[in-house]
């Protein structure tokens, strides 16, 4: 053997060794790693640097910002706030809590949280092993952490802010000292959120010091590529097509829509959402102006732009949704009995808030307004978030959305949604719509094309399993795919019929389960068909396949879940407890992964 050789033999780590440490850093932060090769390298150089004071160095010289994010807000505000902290030379570790080891949090001293409110006051899907690790018994002390919490929320809602309010809660409990009071925001939370952002980077220089030179920001890769395209930067789209897919006789108009993202070079995966800003209703507009007696032209100023009273109502501010701040505001300079009464009980108000919109509740209770007070008390328009329904494997520079139309009656008048009345009625094939890509990490096809998929998706929730089998198939995935879809009937709100039999007849949907509730006397919906089919769901999950449910999240999704539990546990021949760790075991394994809404 030659000498170098036999060095080379020396040196290099064998098999169990090379296995050990894989093991050991496969659970390292990118700045973690880092430290562990400087140390690694001291150490070969002799170096007798004591073991605990070179991490605690490198680690208290972190700020570190986790975000819950359900819709992408958390995740948009933790990244700005992480290179506006960068650029003050702060080091930064800015990742998704879904991306973060629990335990490690007791090597964390500088943290920032920037958090969602799913649902009834439930975590975001990506914070949730989090947010349940910090309220357990294995929680450590952290009388060493400091930190400070930004939650996001919505007003209309009975837990506003819940997850925010718990970290903030959970952490000063386990001895954590707080840098700023918790800051709970509204759906107009980029004011808020700015101010935070920019106080508590000014407390987190003073308690870390900082460089006079920008550092570099560890940002952990999301599935999805970057655009310049943003929430904030959106791109001017094409729409090519507005399709009716439901019946004459249905009770829903449902549209599948097509967008041309041009020469845009905006790209998605299976999953991810489109974000859309759209106009309200000039017929809408018009009818308040009237009834407040103002003027079109009167001029407005909004977030420190000023615009006539017109231009704001169609494309700054929020009329066809309302809210419980709103409902204050109204009953305050109306002083109308009825308001005054229903404020009292804070559940009634939010349910009148649900379902009136902004000109349900002035006519009701007439008042005389100025134009900027009034503008004042409006919410500004927030994008809606559509799963998108193809995947760009099959339509290239497209992006097709299925677009339940959202249309009623109050008093008498016809009432309709802002967005989906805006892509399905108002915009004309050719028209201009502001887009943007929200990837969404928590809802992906396994890597593995030979995994077995089970997708549960009635009515607007197929989009995203549309997406997925068109990847499916253009990846040559040899993995089966079951579909449970539901809808109200069969001959008019079977959407994508001739496709999902289509893919049926070739073999690329393995076994589709239909629950139309009112083709029968009885109703049927998709959790009776899971339950029906209970030993095959349970074979498919003990044999590794990934499970997904998409759509209605205060009714469908619950139920489902609870079918799910109930299968699990009879099928497994389990307590209900142990069927529950069982989905929450494939909740965090991302083998079950929820796009509810």
């Amino acid at each position: 053997m030659l000498p170098d050789q036999q060095h080379l033999n020396q040196t290099m780590l064998d098999a169990n060794q090379l296995a050990s440490l894989q093991q050991t850093i496969g659970s390292y932060s990118p700045l973690q790693l880092a430290w562990a090769s400087g140390y690694l390298a001291a150490k070969a150089e002799g170096s007798s640097v004591a073991t605990l004071t070179a991490p605690q160095s490198a680690v208290s010289s972190t700020l570190t910002i986790l975000f819950g994010s359900q819709t992408g807000n958390a995740k948009g505000v933790a990244k700005a706030l992480a290179e506006q902290a960068t650029a003050q030379g702060l080091t930064v570790d800015c990742k998704s809590m879904g991306e973060f080891k629990p335990k490690s949090i007791k090597t964390v001293t500088h943290l920032l949280i920037v958090a969602s409110t799913n649902g009834e006051g439930e975590a975001p899907d990506d914070a949730i092993a989090f947010h349940e690790f910090l309220a357990s018994k294995k929680a450590p002390k952290l009388d060493h952490l400091h930190y400070s919490v930004l939650a996001l929320g919505d007003t209309s809602y009975e837990f506003f802010c819940q997850t925010g309010k718990d970290f903030d809660e959970y952490l000063a409990k386990l001895g954590a000292k707080q840098i700023t009071p918790r800051v709970d925001c509204d759906v107009d939370y980029e004011d808020d959120a700015n101010a935070w952002s920019t106080e508590i980077v000014t407390k987190a220089k003073d308690l870390l010091g900082a460089s006079d030179t920008p550092t570099n920001v560890v940002l952990m890769p999301t599935a999805g590529a970057t655009s310049e395209y943003t929430k904030q930067n959106p791109y001017s789209a094409e729409l090519s097509v507005s399709q009716k897919i439901t019946g004459r006789d249905s009770n829903k108009d449902v549209r599948h829509i097509e967008i041309d993202l041009g020469e845009s070079g905006i790209t998605y995966q299976a999953g991810d959402a489109l974000g859309v800003w759209f106009e309200n209703d000039q017929q809408l507009v018009n009818e308040i102006l009237t009834e407040l007696n103002l003027s079109a032209n009167d001029e407005v100023e909004v977030s420190k732009e000023t615009f006539s009273l017109e231009a704001a109502l169609i494309s700054k501010l929020e009329v066809t949704q309302t809210s419980v701040n709103f409902i204050s505001f109204w009953t305050e300079h109306s002083q109308n009995s009825t308001l005054l009464q229903l404020v009292e009980d804070k559940n009634a108000t939010r349910e009148y808030a649900a379902n009136h919109q902004v000109i349900d509740v002035i006519k009701a209770a007439p008042a005389s307004v100025d134009a900027q007070t009034f503008v004042n008390a409006l919410r500004k328009i927030t994008p809606r978030l559509y799963s998108i329904a193809s995947s760009q494997s099959e339509v290239d520079e497209e992006v097709h959305l299925t677009v339940g139309l959202v249309e009623y009656s109050k008093d008498g008048v016809a009432r309709s949604g802002g967005a989906s009345s805006f892509l399905g009625k108002r915009l004309e094939e050719g028209g201009e719509v502001k887009v943007f890509i929200e990837h969404n990490d928590n809802f992906r096809l396994p890597q593995d094309g030979n995994t077995p998929v089970i997708m549960i998706g009635p009515g607007t929730g197929i989009a995203p399993f549309r997406a997925f089998i068109q990847e499916r198939e253009a990846s040559e995935a040899e993995g089966d795919n079951w579909l449970f879809f539901g809808d109200q009937t069969f001959t008019q709100d079977f959407l994508y019929q001739t496709e999902w039999q289509g893919y049926l007849k070739s073999g690329l949907l393995t076994r589709i389960d239909l629950a139309f509730s009112r083709d029968q006397a009885e109703k049927v919906y998709v959790q009776d068909k899971l339950r029906a089919k209970a030993a095959d769901i349970y074979a498919w999950l003990e044999r590794g396949a990934h499970l997904y449910i998409c759509g209605d999240m205060s009714r469908m999704a619950k139920d489902v879940e609870i079918a799910l539990i109930d299968i699990i546990a009879e099928q497994g021949n389990q307590s209900a407890e142990k069927a529950e760790q069982y989905l929450k075991d494939l909740r965090d394994t991302k083998r079950y992964q929820k796009d509810v809404y």
